[in-house]
């Protein structure tokens, strides 16, 4: 298996960069610091569903180190107060478990994003979603940021995993479409969405790989095999091999982990390049992104 450890170094996405001191701030523990996600972060359905024009842009800023920043520009009070809620930098589940998986990496403790579905939001369908992972030192604890506590029948600061469980990872899901086990139509971004079904799994399993080592992209990011005019068999295939090295891994298997790194790093059709095409949850036009982090110079 691969150490535990290279999962605590920042990735560029988690980088806090100049706010570094702001997550250090925050009190130790789990739940502080997803409560402070909550209290910076609002979901821009969810919370913010009137959200202006002229802000649409805040779920597109991608670094943590941007989403700090904006915070920074409007409040001077530390993370652990709450910001009221139209105040608050929007996103989605992918930038609240960013935001915690930086602030745990800040302090030493290995962390990663998980992608896959949950299907503890709407009876009988398992949305799109993004949690966290980060090891005790003994094991992986799965966490929902977004979750705080209450009426659910599990506890979102250590979540299930395992067959049944609340969130699966998108190749769980993957095996099971493949396997005739479950319906894929009930998998995506909201019931009656276009943006579900087994295709849409079949590129979640991508974004499982890449953000579980440390390409934490945005959910309509698209590149590689996860384009519109990829291959459909040949997507199939590279989906099923990377869900079988995923699943393994999960289960333990050293050499599995390795393997999946070794492809996720030399295959171009799951690793993103030097940009991606951003697609826009809002309807607007595609754009072409440079993924040169902030504060670096373009490759070339």
């Amino acid at each position: 298996m691969l150490p535990p450890e290279r999962f605590a170094v920042h990735s560029a996405y988690s980088d806090p960069g100049a706010f570094a001191h702001r997550l250090r701030e925050l009190p130790d523990g789990v739940a502080a610091v997803c409560a402070a996600a909550r209290g910076t972060i609002a979901h821009y359905r969810a919370e913010l569903a009137d959200l202006p024009v002229e802000r649409r842009h805040e779920v597109d800023l991608r670094w943590l180190a941007r989403i700090l920043a904006l915070d920074a520009e409007r409040h001077s009070q530390p993370l652990t107060h709450a910001r009221p809620l139209e105040q608050r930098v929007a996103g989605c589940c992918r930038d609240h478990t960013l935001f915690v998986v930086g602030a745990l990496r800040e302090r030493g403790v290995p962390a990663r994003s998980r992608v896959g579905f949950a299907g503890y939001f709407s009876p009988g369908y398992h949305h799109d979603h993004v949690v966290v992972e980060h090891h005790d030192g003994e094991r992986w604890v799965r966490t929902d940021p977004e979750l705080d506590g209450g009426h659910w029948p599990f506890d979102p600061r250590d979540v299930p995993t395992g067959a049944g469980a609340p969130f699966a990872s998108a190749a769980e899901v993957w095996r099971g479409h493949r396997a005739g086990e479950l319906d894929a139509s009930a998998y995506g971004v909201f019931p009656g969405s276009p943006f579900g079904g087994p295709e849409f799994v079949r590129g979640y399993v991508v974004f499982e790989v890449a953000h579980r080592f440390g390409d934490e992209l945005l959910l309509w990011d698209a590149w590689g095999a996860t384009e519109d005019d990829a291959d459909p068999a040949e997507a199939d295939a590279l989906a099923d091999e990377v869900a079988d090295l995923l699943v393994r891994s999960d289960d333990g298997d050293g050499g599995a982990e390795s393997e999946l790194l070794a492809r996720y790093t030399e295959d171009d059709r799951l690793h993103p390049g030097a940009s991606v095409v951003q697609h826009s949850p809002f309807g607007a036009d595609d754009v072409v992104v440079d993924l040169t982090p902030p504060g670096r110079a373009p490759a070339g």
